[in-house]
């Protein structure tokens, strides 16, 4: 049988046969399932900077206002860019596998999807 691709793109590649990610090759014979996990990181760092930054700031004069605000500020661009990270899990009769990581959702949903066309071709 032809080797059939459902989705390609830089080091990750999803075939009939296999899936092949940052130079490992699972085998999509023994692959059963495949799901999508969310990691959810911590935001207590960024709250802490917020907290001690507005005691700074209210309790200071001068150029300790300012460093209470800068801290402040650095709060809150700290809180906006963390981000979940999204991972492919693989599951076979073997346990489950984290195959992949990204911050880029639509990019995991892409290849969750591509993984299922994949075990569904196979039958």
């Amino acid at each position: 049988m032809e080797e059939k691709e459902f989705f390609s793109h830089g080091d990750v590649r999803v075939t009939n046969s296999r899936f092949t990610v940052s130079g490992a090759t699972y085998a999509m014979n023994g692959v059963t399932s495949v799901k999508q996990l969310q990691t959810n990181p911590s935001k207590v760092g960024p709250v802490i900077l917020a907290i001690i930054g507005a005691v700074v700031t209210f309790n200071a004069d001068g150029g300790g206002k300012i460093i209470g605000i800068l801290m402040l500020l650095a709060a809150i661009f700290w809180f906006k860019k963390i981000q979940p990270e999204y991972i492919v899990v693989l599951n076979s009769s073997s346990g489950e596998a984290q195959a992949l990581r990204s911050y880029d959702i639509n990019y995991i949903q892409n290849v969750i999807n591509a993984l299922n066309e994949s075990i569904v071709y196979r039958g």
